[in-house]
């Protein structure tokens, strides 16, 4: 049973009742992230997301931790290209605890000096893990390559000159524009009523103060790039990336499809073909990222530097080959079963649900409906797919990332 309420000063309430369980999921999502921020912000959502465990009024950061560990709960958080999530689980008969605990550190959070100072060195060495992940900061080069230095092209964590040159003042500024209750959803999936939940966020939220929201247009302007990191390693990564449908196109499934018989699991193409049949890579995959206002269809490959030419001529057949549209109903059908398992295993999951449910309210407004997106699936036919697959792959926009030992950017 799934309740929604929106409360007066817009802060909206969904609560997943799962009776079968003994625990509960709950999430504050709010909707940005580096997507939204301007040049000099470029990394401050994910430094506020750090730095709302570092104290709040009446809490240091070693009470907000102890807390939650005294009633065996978990607690943590994530930013994207498109929204923060605060999160944590808890046993059904400690969810009120767990949850003032995240209410807390969100409405209540002080970004002490000292603790700030701290973390800005902690998010820098972050910058260099990834930037030492070769995988990593290959996906973040294809971002860029694809979308550009602005928008869905940020990476997350930002430059470090920003991260170092961030104060209080930024955090506040930045919170007040876009942390305000008509941005932000409160998510809860496991056995907990509605009743309690709607107790509890009017109780721990009544201080949310309305404030004025205040959301970026993201801009898109596909670039088309090629990008080349050179590294001694091992390995040479590579991204290719093409356009592909938003995120509530009439060909979302059928592009899910398509992209499962391409590289999306270990019957793939790509994992039958690159890693299997030739034996080029251990990794290899393909994956649609849709946006509201854009799409990406991705392919990444981390291969032996040697044979790096022959990776990339192998995928680009398995791509020229998709563009034939010789895809046989038997990979028709086993590539739409993933796609409905897949939403099936999710509703096993508290976390899952949390999510799903408030990310679907923030996107379009709307209770997330399991049967009509079964449906969707079920309705979806191989000529649907065909349409996919023309409408993907415009080499027009093309985007390249390679990172290893290669000498030049790939075409």
């Amino acid at each position: 049973m799934v309740h929604l309420k929106q409360f007066d000063n817009g802060l909206r309430l969904i609560v997943n009742k799962m009776d079968s369980l003994m625990s509960v999921s709950m999430g504050i999502i709010v909707h940005t992230g580096a997507s939204q921020e301007s040049d000099s912000e470029d990394g401050i959502s994910h430094f506020i997301e750090h730095m709302m465990f570092k104290g709040t009024k009446k809490r240091t950061a070693f009470q907000i931790s102890d807390e939650m560990d005294r009633i065996g709960a978990q607690m943590n958080a994530f930013t994207a290209k498109d929204i923060t999530c605060y999160y944590a689980k808890s046993t059904t008969g400690h969810a009120e605890e767990a949850f003032e605990i995240l209410a807390d550190l969100f409405l209540e959070s002080t970004f002490p000096e000292d603790e700030m100072e701290r973390e800005k060195g902690v998010v820098i060495e972050e910058i260099n893990m990834n930037e030492d992940t070769p995988d990593d900061l290959c996906l973040d080069m294809l971002s860029t390559a694809y979308f550009g230095n602005k928008g869905y092209g940020r990476t997350i964590l930002g430059p470090r000159e920003n991260v170092a040159g961030f104060t209080v003042g930024d955090i506040k500024r930045y919170m007040g524009k876009h942390y305000t209750p008509q941005n932000v959803v409160i998510s809860m999936a496991g056995n907990i009523d509605f009743d309690v939940a709607d107790n509890i966020v009017a109780k721990y939220f009544a201080c949310h103060n309305s404030g004025i929201f205040s959301k970026r247009p993201v801009e898109i302007d596909l670039k088309g790039q090629s990008l080349l990191k050179s590294k001694d390693i091992e390995q040479v990564h590579i991204g290719i990336a093409y356009p592909s449908v938003k995120r509530y196109d009439r060909l979302f499934d059928a592009t899910q499809i398509m992209n499962t018989v391409l590289g999306g699991g270990m019957s793939s193409r790509l994992f039958q073909t690159v890693r299997e049949k030739l034996g080029l890579a251990y990794t290899v995959y393909s994956y649609v990222t849709a946006y509201a206002e854009a799409g990406a269809l991705a392919v990444y490959a981390g291969v032996n530097s040697e044979k790096y030419l022959n990776s990339v001529e192998a995928i680009y057949d398995c791509i020229a080959d998709m563009r034939k549209k010789n895809i046989s109903r038997e990979e028709f059908t086993r590539g739409k079963e993933q796609l409905i398992s897949s939403s099936i295993f999710s509703r096993e999951s508290t976390s899952s649900q949390m999510l799903l449910y408030g990310k679907e309210l923030l996107y379009s407004g709307k209770v997330y409906d399991f049967e009509e997106r079964f449906k969707r699936i079920s309705q979806v036919t191989l000529n649907d797919v065909f349409e996919a697959i023309e409408y993907n792959f415009d080499d027009r926009f093309k985007a390249t990332a390679v990172v290893g030992a290669a000498d030049k950017p790939l075409s």
